[in-house]
């Protein structure tokens, strides 16, 4: 289960760990308890991070981070390289829809 303070560690491995949009990411954490398909609750996640910006810094690496390991306890195979450019389609584009962002994620996965 993703939860606050396991991302904030995440997001210690690349910057400060401060949140600066804390109501977002709530609402991605309630939201994505709605759903057992864990690539659904990512896709909420990665939308609060990603688009809302949630940390202060190390947001692009922070979701890198997240979609990697969930996909590792998973024990699925992926390539990073895929990873990284599905984050940047959902920045370039904007992408603030779940249902895009979870293609764009599962898409990524091998």
């Amino acid at each position: 289960m993703i939860n606050i303070e396991g991302l904030i560690e995440i997001n210690k491995q690349f910057s400060n760990g401060k949140i600066v949009n804390k109501g977002s990411l709530e609402f991605a954490i309630s939201q994505s308890k709605s759903t057992k398909d864990w690539i659904k609750q990512l896709s909420f996640v990665t939308r609060a991070i990603l688009i809302d910006h949630a940390f202060e810094e190390g947001n692009k690496r922070t979701v890198a981070a997240l979609i990697a390991s969930l996909i590792e306890i998973h024990k699925l195979a992926y390539d990073p390289k895929k990873i990284d450019l599905s984050i940047i389609e959902i920045l370039k584009k904007n992408i603030s829809n779940i249902v895009k962002i979870r293609r764009i994620i599962k898409d990524a996965i091998r």
